[in-house]
Parts: structure tokens; sequence; C-alpha cells
């Protein structure tokens, strides 16, 4: 009998490596909670931007010059000359922004779900150690253009590094790699950003991965499915996630990149917020900007460093603003992870820190005035008031019962045709229309003030009760 060559080069390949044993392990038996929602579509849409980011990078580095002489005619080029180079910088631009997007919303469905908390406190951890490796990355790619904006932003954060006592000046004059923002910055910039920390976010993916994996995903109810399972030991109220959620999350792929293709070929600028303006005209250090502001997604730890007036403690609680992130597992004593069954307490003191963090992130992109000022340090104290009095008012709060088991609770999509039927009547078609099309009951359908209202006060009692 003729062997198949390609078979027997697959089994020779399994012998040798755990192929299957991986694919098994973390797709297709690995069972995932079976009430995911939307909220669970930002973790592998991080992986995709991610992708999307290393391959970009590559292609953009194919042409990019990393010598201040060069650097900004160099994408001048890739611009106007390299074939399709407009569309790669673009993808690559609006894909710093779409990363951070994802992942502040991937974070924020961590601190309403509970997913912090135990048995997930390194899947946090490693989670947080990616936010700050991204952080450094976009911020190290953030002065390859050698624009005006970024050439400035990074002279005065590396400056920042001079508030620290004793080693300051020798921390910044290391960073920066000469006294001022110079070639040399460029080179070492470029080379952590194609390399170094590429390699870490690597590592720190699969860590996530692992880790997450390892103890199980968490869910809306924030309760533990490996306690309940059936005779194979498998989850009762668990799905493999592989076809399951691959297949949803292709669904999810396809909204994000509808998104993502409007911002890159109509809106790439983003009115300044993903490429600002001053960018666009070559570095120059006898000319300082009228207003020096960082990218937006930084925007709301510049306003914290901006509202403390001294400097080296304006350091410090734009340090601490991170830090106290990773703090978040061992400052919340409620055992009730999930925002469904916790009281109203810390529902509310999540809305003002999401609140807090949007003003900040505002008030971080305009020019530091006295009254923008106070604003911020009123945000900034909502800000961290949120993690630091959490071990107070955590305790306080009354919780709803927890269930057991998952509950079901209908998605937008399957509840959109009944509420539709809801808020509209059928009425019949007017007499100046005669052609017997616009008389069909599609076009006779007019929206229903008492359906609307119906809807309306349902959703406020819900709303109320969800505060209580």
């Amino acid at each position: 009998m003729k062997t198949n060559w390609f078979t027997s080069s697959g089994n020779w390949i399994l012998d040798r490596f755990p192929l299957t044993k991986l694919w098994n392990d973390h797709m297709a038996h690995y069972y995932a909670p079976k009430n995911f929602n939307f909220w669970y579509f930002f973790g592998s849409l991080a992986l995709l931007v991610l992708v999307n980011q290393f391959v970009t990078g590559i292609l953009l580095t194919m042409n990019y010059k990393p010598d201040a002489k060069l650097a900004f005619d160099s994408v001048e080029y890739i611009m106007r000359d390299v074939h399709w180079g407009w569309l790669i910088r673009y993808m690559h631009s609006t894909g710093a922004s779409a990363f951070f997007i994802v992942i502040y919303l991937h974070m924020f469905r961590g601190l309403m779900y509970g997913s912090f908390k135990q048995p997930r406190e390194l899947v946090w951890i490693f989670g947080m150690l990616l936010f700050v490796a991204l952080m450094a990355e976009a911020f190290m790619g953030y002065l390859l253009p050698w624009g005006q904006m970024s050439y400035w932003g990074a002279q005065v954060i590396i400056s920042l590094f001079s508030a620290i006592p004793v080693i300051g000046d020798e921390l910044s004059l290391w960073v920066r790699g000469d006294y001022v923002v110079s070639d040399a910055t460029l080179n070492r910039f470029f080379a952590f950003h194609v390399i170094s920390v590429p390699l870490v976010l690597v590592m720190l993916v699969f860590l996530h991965i692992v880790a997450l994996h390892e103890v199980g995903s968490n869910n809306p109810d924030g309760i533990d499915i490996k306690k309940y399972k059936n005779e194979q030991g498998v989850p009762l109220d668990g799905i493999p996630f592989h076809p399951y959620y691959t297949v949803k999350d292709i669904a999810g792929v396809g909204v994000f990149l509808i998104f993502f293709a409007t911002v890159i070929f109509y809106m790439p600028e983003m009115g300044g917020y993903f490429l600002e303006h001053a960018n666009f005209i070559p570095a120059d250090p006898l000319k300082t900007p009228e207003h020096i502001a960082p990218v937006w997604y930084f925007t709301p730890f510049y306003a914290i460093l901006r509202a403390i007036p001294d400097k080296f403690a304006g350091v410090i609680g734009m340090g601490g603003a991170i830090v106290v992130l990773f703090l978040l597992p061992w400052l919340d004593r409620n055992p009730v992870r999930s925002i469904r069954y916790r009281g109203g307490i810390y529902k509310k003191a999540l809305l003002m820190f999401a609140i807090s963090f949007l003003v900040l992130g505002y008030l971080g992109t305009q020019p530091a005035t006295p009254s923008a000022t106070i604003v911020a340090r009123i945000f900034t104290a909502i800000y961290f008031g949120f993690f630091l009095l959490m071990p107070i008012y955590t305790r306080w709060e009354k919780t709803k019962p927890v269930p057991t088991r998952t509950t079901e609770h209908h998605s937008i999509d399957e509840q959109l045709p009944a509420l539709l039927e809801e808020i509209t009547e059928l009425k019949p078609a007017t007499s100046e229309i005669d052609h017997g099309v616009f008389r069909s009951s599609f076009f006779s359908r007019r929206p229903s003030p008492t359906g609307i209202r119906h809807v309306l006060t349902r959703f406020a009692k819900k709303l109320v009760e969800s505060l209580d």
C-alpha cells in the first residue's frame, strides 16, 4: 500500500512536537463559559491588532531610516513613493490607537466582571505588565517619525526622569543618549521599538494566555464553571473554544475591521488625535510648539502629571496611577466578582472612575489653564479614590445572591426583533401613494409613542435597580 507523503510527514512532526496537544489544550478541548457576551471580543481583537502592528511594522522598517537627518524624509518617501506605503503607514498608526482602545475596553471588562480576583491575580498581573510594555512600545515608536510633536513630546517626557532624586539627571541622560533628544536617542528608540520591546510583548502574551487557560476564563456571572462537571470531566456550563468562540470572534473581527477600515480610508488623522497636525512638520530643535501634548492614549496620565504642582510629586502621581492598577486584586475585599451581583456602591464608583478617566484624557489634550488644572485635580482625586478607598467601600456594599450555575441572558441581537416590534406599529398606507410596493407593511410601519414610552420606562427601572 502506498503511503501518503503528506500524512507521513505530518506524523513525523507530531511524533517530535506536541502540536496536536497544544491545539487541544488551548483551543479544541479548552472549555470556556457558554455565557460570554460582546465584552469578551476584545481579548481576541487585541491579538489581531498586535499581529497587524508586527506585520506593518516590519514592512515600514524596510524603507525607514533611523537617522535624524533622514527619518522624516523617509516617512514622506513611504507615504508618497512606496507602493501602498501610505496604506501600510496608516494601518500602523491607526493600529496603535486601535490597540489602546481595545486594551482599555478589555481592562474595563475586567473591572466590571472581577476578572482580577482570585484565582486570576497572576493573569491580571501579566496583563498589566503587557499594558506597561505596550506604553513603552508606543512611546518609543512615537519619536520615530521625527516630526515636531514627536521630538518635543519625547523631550518633555524624558525630562521628567530628571525629577527623580539622586539618579534623575544621569537616568534622563542615559535614556536620551545625549544632553538633548538627538540622533542617538532616535537610534536607541528604534532598536527598542523594533526588537527589544516586541520580544517582551510576545513573551508576556504567551504567559498571559497560559495563565488564563490554567485557571479558566471568567464570565459575566463571575462564577467558576469548573465546579460542576459531567462524568467525562467536561464543565456543564462550558463549550469548546473552537469552533464555537472562534466562529463568534470572526463576527467580532468583521465588525471591528469595518470601523478600522473606515478610519484608515476616510479619517486616518482622526482630527489630530491619531496623527497630530504638528507631526507633519519636520522636527526643529529651535522652535517649540505652542502646546505640547502626548498622543491621546497617554493623556489621562499626562493630565494627572500636570494637575500636581510639584514636578517630582507629579511624576509619582503619574506612575502611581499605573502602579495602583497592579494592586487591584488585593484592594477589592468583596468576594463577589461580577458587577451583576455587586452593590450600588461599586457600580457608582466604577462609573465615576470611567468618567474621571475620560475627562482626564480630554484635559490632557488641552492647554493647562488655571480652570482646567482645578478640574484635573478634582478628577485625579476621583481616579485615585476609586482604588485607595476600595478596601473600605467594598466591605460596606450589599451584594445580591450569586447563582451556582451560569445564567442565560439574551443578547441584543436576539432581543432586537421583539424590540422593533414593540416600538413600532402598523398603519395603513396613505391614499397619496398609489404604487403597490409602497403600500406594503414594511413601508407602513411607523414609530409607536406608547411602545417607545414602555421600553424607556422598563429600561429606566432596570437602571435604577442595578444601582440599588
